[in-house]
């Protein structure tokens, strides 16, 4: 029984370690991929520089938290792992290509002699960042959508995840993360700039809540449990705070997106938003990896691999939420034209 209990909890604690690494990382690498979508809207060189050059020093670091929710998942739970990935090769594919791209744009833009290579990195730098938001956002509606599962493999054809409701849900992303990227601008921004950035941020914080309207609309239709946890009695009753504070914050959104003195708050704002949209699909989730088909506790390693890995867990995230948090501290404050890490 007591091996039963370590088990048990173990495989709580390692479900929520992993879904706040992929918040943290939607956190960090959705503003940084946002700006690279916001890039075609301004086509002066000098705006373009002062944006990559808010995000330079710490762009990739961002994505170490990527590398562990991927790893995280092959450890603590492999059978997820094993089946999620040949579900979905072609987005997963598509993001991991987008993000190797985008690299390799954001530095080698820096040093591109001709008008030519410049506006070939520039680019793949808008590229990649959207093809990178288009693939996560798609990855998480054919999860939430649901895959087939034939024993303990994947069931399906190549091109199960391509539905309107994973569209949907790319989209959205898409449009969430510019909308985050714009709020960061917003916030290490000053001047002309920044007047255009609040006016597209406003643009999209409407888009972006639009989305989550109609992806929270569409989610409880795609399964049975997903609609009886949001809409039976007295289970709504319990969810009900969660779309009631996303309403909050967007009119929080609204009334501050354009005041000046506190440049900081919409983005803080942002992430609290994102917050409770994983709130949101963990209530829908919770406890399946692979709705409806596989839960964390048919997922899990053993209990003592789970224990190994989970010390050394323990230890490592704060200290690369330590080192992360000096790095954005370092580079606080409003970057100005000619300034930057490069």
């Amino acid at each position: 029984m007591d091996g039963l209990a370590t088990s048990f909890d173990l495989t709580i604690a390692w479900a929520l370690l992993l879904a706040f690494a992929v918040y943290v990382y939607v956190v960090l690498d959705g503003f940084d991929l946002g700006i690279g979508i916001l890039y075609p809207f301004f086509r002066n060189k000098e705006d373009r520089d002062l944006m990559m050059n808010s995000v330079a020093p710490v762009w990739d670091g961002n994505e170490t938290w990527l590398v562990l929710g991927g790893g995280g998942l092959f450890a603590a739970f492999p059978l997820a792992y094993a089946i999620i990935l040949p579900a979905l090769y072609p987005p997963i594919i598509a993001m991991l290509l987008a993000l190797i791209f985008r690299g390799v744009a954001f530095e080698f833009r820096w040093k591109a002699a001709s008008s030519f290579s410049k506006w070939f990195w520039d680019g793949a730098f808008i590229g990649g960042s959207t093809v990178a938001a288009l693939a996560q956002g798609i990855t998480l509606g054919a999860l939430l959508q649901g895959i087939d599962v034939d024993g303990r493999s994947y069931g399906g054809g190549w091109w199960d995840w391509l539905t309107p409701f994973s569209i949907l849900t790319g989209v959205s992303v898409v449009l969430g993360y510019a909308f985050m990227g714009a709020c960061w601008l917003n916030m290490k921004l000053e001047g002309d700039i920044q007047l255009k950035i609040r006016n597209m941020a406003r643009l999209f914080g409407i888009a972006t809540v639009a989305c989550i309207v109609a992806v929270s609309l569409a989610t409880p239709f795609l399964e049975q449990e997903y609609f009886s946890r949001w809409f039976s009695f007295p289970a709504a009753l319990v969810v009900a705070p969660v779309p009631i504070m996303v309403g909050v914050l967007a009119w929080a959104l609204w009334t501050t997106i354009t005041r000046d003195g506190r440049d900081w708050l919409p983005f803080v704002l942002t992430i609290a938003l994102f917050g409770l949209c994983f709130v949101g699909l963990g209530v829908s989730m919770w406890p399946y990896i692979i709705p409806p088909a596989v839960s964390i506790y048919d997922a899990a390693s053993p209990a003592k691999s789970q224990l190994f890995m989970f010390v050394g867990a323990i230890v490592l995230v704060p200290i690369i939420l330590a080192y992360s948090g000096y790095a954005y501290w370092v580079f606080r404050g409003k970057l100005k034209v000619g300034e930057g890490y490069h």
